[in-house]
């Protein structure tokens, strides 16, 4: 999922050091946070913050982060990219694929001590089900016929059609405690801030402010999971070259991003030990386009100002020739990437269409199919403009402002196209912003983003039906009904080899459209102290020092 997934001022100045080295105890952004001098806190800074605590509006990578830590579900996700029960015990299958029925482990209880039960599962389960406005979640229930519980320890899921991804769908379902959520579980359900944020996980939280900070606490009874450290401080911070001096001065243990001109540096600091390979969410950075066509634009929340050039495919494939994606990743990642094709991001492995011939950069290319198609620049500005001669091409570029890469990468398309006659518009916006004006409203000409990706692909190719257009997960509003029903039948295509050619095909489409430009996919880059907290996971061939499998095993050097 987005990272998706992102400016923030760093109020959260000073925290906790470990066991014997703590300081008296610190004061935390605008609020005072007592924590015991013995208590080994590890602190970690990143870029952005959660934009929701309720896990049924929440879009940002922040957030699913928190989710994960503080939340259960039904099933885990290894950074090996395999699934382990987690709630389950043991689970059947019937013969006809449609009747899935699980035995809960016990043990495990809400951080306000209720238990957690079979109850909690459906209760979860049934209300992302019946809220259609949730961005993501509702997305993994779209073949759930019905969820029971016949008694307090079992859950029998039945299926509308048999699925071939049923453990990646629920990954991501968090149980909710109904004690608290089924007060909320009517029109109010995306409002509720869900402060207290109770769950079952192995953290707890214990203490938040929004574009700041978030202190979670361990929970040391946790059945599967007991951390070894008393708790984990999420910081956030203004820009990047903050979060790399932080790391060096010690104010934080580990960072999750970092610019690319810092690796180089931190490759030689002693104390430091920089891990890079495969994102444990695949990740992938995108160049959108406004797509979306008057037809399709959502009634009441649809704004749909694009201009309208970009629903030219002619446009669009010029400004795909006039993108030179080697540069920017030498640039702007210094060489840490491989050059993107579509959606679907490379290390998900047999689900990528590796057969693809990219778009060549060629400027003289992208030059003629402007001329050919009419866009001419008719006063000699610099500018081309419309065929009709409405108005020029000047697109409005926008990214999130605590993105690590996409200035360095506006600032480089900016020039390139501006090769073809294409003018750009620079802004950075903050990410709630940014989310405001792009889906469900369609309120942008370009965005530079990116999504973190499930395990399955499905989710990311449901991203680019027409259905999603109006939900707020679309964020092209490119429509194309054979894309539409491919992904139909992909959804229920049980033979793993005809699946993969279906989302194959579905790849080819979207990448002829040009729904995208795929600049890269980047390697993770993150660090950590080795002189704070030793056991991190490095070496599970994917990176993501901030998931469970780090942080429930950390432990302070001694």
């Amino acid at each position: 999922m987005s990272s998706k997934l992102k400016v923030i001022a760093l109020l959260f100045l000073a925290t906790l050091w470990v066991a014997a080295c703590a300081p008296a105890p610190s004061t935390v952004g605008e609020g005072e946070t007592s924590v015991s001098a013995a208590a080994t806190v590890a602190r970690i800074g990143w870029g952005g913050s959660p934009d929701s605590l309720n896990p049924g509006v929440g879009v940002l990578a922040e957030a699913y982060t928190l989710y994960g830590l503080v939340y259960d579900a039904m099933f885990a996700l290894q950074l090996d990219g395999s699934y382990t029960p987690n709630l389950a015990a043991s689970y059947t299958i019937s013969d006809d694929g449609l009747v899935w029925t699980f035995k809960l482990r016990d043990g495990f209880t809400f951080h306000d001590g209720e238990p957690l039960t079979a109850e909690d599962i459906v209760f979860s389960y049934n209300f992302y089900k019946a809220h259609e406005e949730f961005p993501f979640l509702n997305v993994y229930t779209a073949y759930f016929d019905a969820v029971e519980a016949p008694d307090a320890d079992t859950v029998v899921i039945t299926l509308t059609e048999p699925i071939p991804n049923m453990e990646s769908q629920l990954i991501y379902l968090y149980v909710l405690p109904k004690h608290i959520w089924e007060a909320y579980a009517g029109e109010g359900a995306a409002d509720f801030a869900n402060e207290a944020m109770i769950g079952s996980g192995p953290f707890k939280l214990a203490e938040y402010a929004q574009n700041q900070f978030v202190r979670l606490d361990a929970v040391k009874t946790h059945p599967l999971s007991p951390p070894k450290v008393d708790g984990v401080i999420f910081q956030t911070f203004d820009n990047q070259d903050s979060l790399v001096q932080a790391l060096r001065t010690g104010q934080v243990d580990m960072i999750t991003e970092m610019p690319a001109t810092a690796v180089s540096s931190l490759r030689n600091d002693a104390a430091i030990t920089l891990v890079i390979g495969a994102p444990a969410a695949p990740d992938v950075a995108d160049i959108i386009f406004n797509q979306v066509t008057p037809e399709n634009c959502p009634p009441g929340d649809g704004v749909c100002s694009g201009h309208p050039a970009l629903l030219d495919r002619d446009v669009r494939l010029a400004l795909a020739h006039a993108t030179d994606k080697q540069q920017i990743i030498d640039v702007v990642l210094l060489g840490l990437g491989n050059p993107g094709l579509t959606l679907i991001p490379d290390s998900l492995g047999i689900w990528y269409n590796d057969t693809l011939q990219d778009y060549a950069f060629d400027l003289a290319k992208a030059n003629q199919i402007l001329d050919d198609a009419g866009y001419l620049d008719v006063n000699g500005d610099g500018v081309r403009e419309m065929p009709d001669g409405s108005r020029d091409l000047t697109l409005r570029l926008n990214w999130a402002s605590d993105s690590v890469n996409s200035p360095r990468m506006a600032e480089l398309l900016n020039g390139m196209w501006a090769q073809i006659g294409v003018k750009t518009e620079l802004q950075a916006l903050d990410a709630d912003t940014l989310t405001a004006a792009c889906c469900p409203a369609f309120d942008f000409d370009i965005i530079l983003w990116g999504w973190g990706s499930d395990p399955d692909p499905a989710f990311l190719l449901s991203v680019m039906t027409t259905e999603e257009i109006a939900t707020g997960t679309s964020e092209t509003g490119y429509s194309n009904p054979e894309f539409d029903a491919l992904f139909a039948q992909q959804a229920v295509e049980l033979d793993h080899d005809k699946r993969r050619a279906l989302i194959w095909e579905m790849q080819r489409i979207v990448h002829d459209d040009i729904v995208y430009i795929i600049p890269f996919y980047a390697s993770n880059v993150q660090a950590f102290r080795n002189d704070r907290f030793t056991g991190w996971i490095t070496d599970a061939g994917k990176v993501e020092l901030s998931d469970l499998s780090s942080l429930r095993v950390i432990e302070p050097v001694q």
